[in-house]
């Protein structure tokens, strides 16, 4: 099944042209249909679609097919159920992240697209499965016309009383930082932590269940900080709540005044601490930012429901240049500016040069202009540290020369350091950068030497308020 698998890739121009015929076919086969019945025709219908679908594609039949928008590779058979791919994480090698030993089955379909007739990588969101139809006839349903969910609508973004929107439409060089949520209950850990940050940063990104590991809460540590007059970036991932745990909690962060949003499909759970956790990926981070954008423009839920009060969110998604298929990375960035990401954090740059392709491709697309793009920067404390990060974080690229300088240096430490701030300077200088995102995990410490010695915000200063001992009293 495999081989059949990648020879329908190999083949996909034939197996577009055959795509298009069965369409024709279907469209004059209506009258057939209506006169069985649509229902009295499903089981026999999705019995011969899933047997030929299954023999040539490992098909899923998750009801709402992706084949011809994906190179003829199912995007089903990825581990994570990523429906707008590729996730970040893909391999050096085209490998998958979660399973390193697959193909990423969206890079095999990127490869299958360029071997299609005018082959266009598609613009706007593909919808995330629908439960009700697994199992069911795409066959049928394109026959019925009710193939293609509606579009979201083109509504002007709401005022979200965000900081970091504010600071990023008045064209200043912002500074965000990650923020390692505590293996703890205490407040006050957090509060502690806070002093790398307040002050050196323009805002503090709060991650979720980071390489799936469990902490506090994205969603807890957040709310705190608002509490300490601090802005926060949520983080919200894909892999641990199906899309009615999602909404919810979008709408309890934007009762609690958290207004940037972060949407992530998120690490798999083999990964982490917790490999023998159900993983759920209902949602992939594109479509996770189109029901944000539903939520806040639309005032609705994903089922059409209304809300009383719609959310004011700047939202946000995460894109890594330095991971294969280079080519397609600024196309999938123009879908998730489709699906409403307003910025962009990026995975760690240490490649200048694969970041000015980026962007030159970003530019030519206009992308720079409809969204503000914060490139990841960091300290890597030694050589050991790098090769590491290079080999077990999926989707991280360090060039030979960086790994070479650290092991070259004196002081290890400090020469990360040096060559973060470096980064840091160079990337200011690329036109289309809006800031940097510092990552800098067990190195909190080294935030405010890093923002300092980069100079890139010489003269401003973080409007975060001070913390007030009465506030860490009535902390939770």
């Amino acid at each position: 099944m495999l081989a059949l698998r990648r020879w329908s890739v190999r083949h996909a121009a034939f197996q577009a042209r055959a795509y298009r015929a069965l369409v024709s076919l279907l469209k004059v086969l209506q009258p057939v249909f209506r006169a069985i019945g649509y229902e009295r025709a499903e089981k026999p219908v999705a019995w011969v679609e899933s047997n030929v679908k299954g023999l040539f594609f490992d098909c899923h039949m998750c009801g709402y097919c992706l084949l011809s928008v994906n190179g003829m590779a199912c995007p089903m058979n990825c581990p994570k159920s990523v429906r707008n791919g590729p996730c970040g994480g893909v391999r050096a090698d085209g490998g998958c992240e979660a399973k390193p030993e697959m193909p990423c089955v969206w890079v095999e379909g990127w490869r299958g697209m360029q071997r299609m007739p005018a082959a266009e990588f598609p613009r706007l969101p593909n919808a995330p499965a629908n439960a009700r139809h697994a199992g069911t006839s795409s066959w049928l349903r394109l026959a019925r016309g009710g193939h293609t969910p509606p579009p979201i609508s083109g509504a002007p973004a709401t005022a979200t009383e965000s900081r970091l929107e504010r600071l990023l439409g008045d064209g200043e060089f912002v500074v965000t930082a990650e923020f390692s949520p505590p293996d703890s209950a205490d407040p006050a850990e957090v509060e502690a932590q806070l002093r790398h940050f307040r002050d050196h940063v323009d805002a503090i990104n709060v991650t979720d269940g980071s390489g799936a590991n469990c902490h506090m809460s994205s969603l807890g540590v957040s709310a705190l900080l608002v509490q300490a007059g601090c802005e926060p970036v949520m983080q919200i991932s894909c892999r641990d709540r199906n899309r009615i745990a999602i909404q919810g909690d979008i709408l309890g962060a934007a009762a609690l005044g958290i207004r940037n949003l972060l949407c992530l499909t998120g690490d798999g759970t083999v990964v982490g601490d917790h490999a023998d956790a159900k993983p759920v990926f209902d949602l992939d981070s594109l479509s996770l930012l189109q029901a944000a954008r539903v939520m806040r423009d639309e005032g609705r839920f994903l089922s059409g429901r209304k809300l009383t009060q719609a959310p004011r969110l700047f939202l946000g998604g995460a894109d890594n240049p330095f991971a294969p298929p280079f080519d397609m990375r600024p196309l999938r960035l123009a879908r998730k500016v489709a699906a409403g990401a307003q910025f962009i954090q990026t995975q760690y740059c240490f490649d200048l040069e694969r970041l000015e392709a980026y962007m030159a491709r970003v530019r030519d697309e206009g992308l720079d202009e409809r969204c503000h793009i914060l490139v990841g920067v960091g300290p890597i404390a030694s050589a050991k540290t790098a090769r590491w990060l290079r080999t077990k974080v999926p989707g991280v690229h360090i060039p030979d020369a960086v790994v070479a300088r650290l092991e070259g240096a004196d002081d290890a430490r400090a020469e990360g350091r040096r060559i973060c701030v470096e980064m840091i300077q160079a990337i200011r200088g690329i036109r289309g950068v809006a800031g940097v995102h510092i990552m800098a995990p067990r190195q909190d410490e080294a935030i405010p030497d890093l923002v300092r010695d980069s100079g890139v915000r010489s003269g401003r200063r973080a409007d975060f308020a001070p913390v007030r001992a009465v506030e860490r009293e009535e902390l939770p």
